[in-house]
Parts: structure tokens; sequence; C-alpha cells
């Protein structure tokens, strides 16, 4: 079985995953008229966020084509993107508007 994640706008960083992933696997990154395959780095959950390149300590990070967080550290390619190497900001920037 094919491992996949699904990227929605060339711009995004990360894509989410179809299945659980385990290091080593290969993922292809579907989705976005192109594919690009991905080695993973370490474990991620099936509907987590993979990223799909290097974001830098402070980067904001794209999902859907918006900001949806920033990262506060370095996350490369093939690593876990989640609550404990990034901090949301979608939620935060609706709420300043409003």
């Amino acid at each position: 079985m094919k491992k996949t994640a699904i990227q929605i706008t060339q711009i995004d960083q990360v894509a989410t995953s179809a299945v659980d992933l385990a290091p080593g696997d290969t993922v292809l990154i579907t989705g976005n008229q192109q594919l690009i395959s991905i080695k993973v780095k370490e474990k991620i959950p099936s509907g987590h966020k993979i990223a799909i390149k290097d974001i830098a300590e402070g980067g904001e990070i794209y999902k859907y084509g918006e900001v949806i967080g920033e990262a506060t550290e370095a996350i490369h390619a093939g690593h876990w993107v989640h609550v404990h190497n990034c901090w949301g900001k979608k939620g935060r920037r609706l709420k300043e508007e409003v």
C-alpha cells in the first residue's frame, strides 16, 4: 500500500497524512498537480501534518494557502508538525480582527 499525504496548495509547507507514518517510510505527497516523495523522519499519526519543506524557527507555516502557525523551532522536511514545534496563529489572528 502506498503511503500518501495531501498538500492543498503549492505554497503549503505541510501536507496531511492519510495513514500512520513511521520513520523511514516514503510518503507520496498528492493533491496539488505535482507528486513529491518525502522520506519520513519520525512517527506521524494519520490526519497529522508532515513538513514537506524545511521551515525555519520563527517561520510562518502555510496550509490551505494561509498561515496557520509559526515554527517554535526549525522543522525539517519529513518531520511531524504539531504543538511540540509550532503554535497556531489562525485562531489568534481571527480573534484580533473581531
